[in-house]
């Protein structure tokens, strides 16, 4: 299985040995890594996700807000602060996430980006609050910055673009994407559950390609376990 963390951190390594294990059943009520709040196009404050999380009880999560960081380091910054007046809970593990437009196979697609050290100069062009573009566009760039960076590369929602996942997720790969969004509710149902059908070709892709499976409910609402 390809996972690159090239400078390694206790927080890659986690997020390494979390991606292993992750099925149909991992979200949303277990991990959910792929959210967004008023730092990208999302409703959430931080501080009401983070609260959200915590009420849900899940295990580890990543904000992933489009081209910044703010939503996470507010989310961060709130958790500091109630583990800290909370002393004896469980607590949800939170991982850097952004999610960065590319270009692949001259298609626009969306690379999430995990566990990566956010002020590191290769990760920076891409957290500036918009698209960049140039040869930073080009999701073979994108994957080595976010690599570089120390963090994980993940192919969001491969089913949603306007080529095939199946010439998608093969491009990504020789790119070396570290894994795909497997499980993911392509047409919104209520309660969330991934979209079979999808999810199993994306497995498939997975296994032929040796990436990881990751899922998330892509919230852009008010509740975490919808996407909208």
């Amino acid at each position: 299985m390809v996972m690159n963390c090239t400078r390694t951190s206790t927080s890659c390594e986690l997020l390494k040995q979390v991606f292993q294990k992750i099925d149909a059943q991992s979200c949303p009520k277990v991990f959910n890594f792929h959210m967004h709040t008023v730092h990208s196009d999302g409703r959430l404050q931080p501080s009401a996700l983070m609260e959200q999380a915590i009420a849900i009880g899940l295990e580890g999560l990543a904000i992933t807000d489009h081209h910044n960081i703010g939503g996470y380091l507010a989310a961060q910054a709130w958790l500091e602060d109630w583990k800290w007046k909370n002393p004896h809970s469980n607590i949800p593990y939170l991982w850097s996430g952004t999610e960065i437009n590319a270009n692949l196979l001259d298609n626009e697609v969306h690379i999430l980006a995990y566990a990566f050290e956010p002020s590191h100069s290769s990760i920076k062009p891409y957290l500036q609050k918009s698209a960049v573009t140039g040869k930073e566009y080009q999701a073979v760039n994108v994957i080595a910055a976010i690599h570089e960076a120390g963090g994980l590369a993940v192919l969001a929602h491969p089913a949603r673009y306007r080529r095939s996942h199946f010439d998608l997720i093969a491009a990504a790969a020789e790119h070396g994407i570290d894994g795909v969004e497997s499980f993911y509710a392509y047409n919104n149902p209520s309660p969330w559950k991934p979209s079979p059908t999808e999810s199993q070709q994306v497995q498939q892709l997975a296994s032929d390609y040796g990436l990881f499976n990751t899922c998330g409910t892509d919230t852009h609402g008010l509740n975490l376990l919808q996407r909208l």
